[in-house]
């Protein structure tokens, strides 16, 4: 077996850092329970991406959560940056978040509490018409993330 390709001798994925992405959220809408558990929208209304590309988040776009149970939701997000350069690069992000309820709990009253204390980790399309960066159409991206009180950061890496 070869060092860095144990399954079949294929090359192992290397994560390249990408972009950080600080996300702004608006107010939490409560939407209720639903058949796979308590649906919330949490609005994305603006930001900052700096890293391999950089630019501003729009303020449009939001996290579709499902709330599971108190220690575990599922995060579907939807929104798009500008880069610098003008390019608009559309976001599909899908993950989850969980740790202990208390952590959660936590993380619910808008409290900081330290990235190690739980788990958000998500995978997430990234799109753009724009030829400049057309690149990234043809990439994945895995992204590891921590929740404030009012933001959310994102590191996106690329799986090379």
């Amino acid at each position: 077996m070869t060092q860095g390709a144990p399954f079949g001798g294929l090359p192992a994925p290397v994560l390249e850092p990408f972009v950080v992405l600080h996300v702004d959220l608006g107010p939490i809408r409560e939407v209720g329970a639903g058949r796979a558990g308590r649906r919330r929208i949490i609005p994305i209304v603006g930001g900052t991406v700096s890293g391999r590309l950089s630019g501003r988040i729009l303020n449009l776009g939001a996290d579709w959560q499902t709330v599971w149970s108190d220690t575990a939701a599922q995060l579907d997000t939807r929104y798009a940056f500008e880069t610098e350069d003008g390019a608009l690069i559309e976001v599909i992000n899908y993950g989850f978040r969980n740790g202990s309820s208390d952590v959660v709990a936590r993380l619910a009253a808008g409290d900081t509490v330290a990235p190690a204390d739980y788990y958000m980790r998500t995978h997430a399309r990234l799109e753009t018409g724009d030829p400049r960066h057309a690149w990234i159409n043809d990439r994945l991206f895995v992204g590891t993330g921590a929740r404030g009180p009012a933001s959310v950061t994102m590191v996106l890496y690329e799986i090379g």
